[in-house]
């Protein structure tokens, strides 16, 4: 494995961005932890761009795919498995859309339950 710090995010952002990245996997979350990994495949090169809000931010290249497992899985272990994705995933509570959906099924929306003066 090889380590180089880097000193911007955007330099992380762009690698992972860059056509023909495939992120395999993102573990953890810099809003309520201290750092993200995001493991990015380009081409052969199997890269782990760590993002941290505290230490030195870092680009780690793996020799292969074994390697790479087993850093995405020491990752998992260090951060508990919260892992999160790149794909866009809201934040919601499901209890307030189970709820809405009920209040559709009944014939009335929220919106019907405001009362005119």
């Amino acid at each position: 494995m090889e380590e180089m710090e880097v000193t911007s995010w955007l330099t992380l952002d762009a690698i992972r961005k860059s056509k023909g990245a495939e992120v395999v996997e993102t573990v953890g979350n810099l809003q309520t932890g201290h750092s993200k990994s995001v493991f990015v495949i380009i081409e052969d090169d199997l890269f782990e761009l760590c993002y941290s809000d505290s230490a030195s931010n870092t680009i780690r290249r793996f020799e292969d795919r074994d390697e790479f497992d087993e850093a995405l899985e020491e990752r998992k272990q260090d951060d508990g498995e919260a892992h999160v994705s790149d794909n866009g995933d809201k934040d919601y509570d499901e209890d307030d859309d189970e709820e809405e959906d009920e209040d559709i099924e009944d014939g009335f929306s929220v919106e019907d339950e405001s009362e005119t003066f």
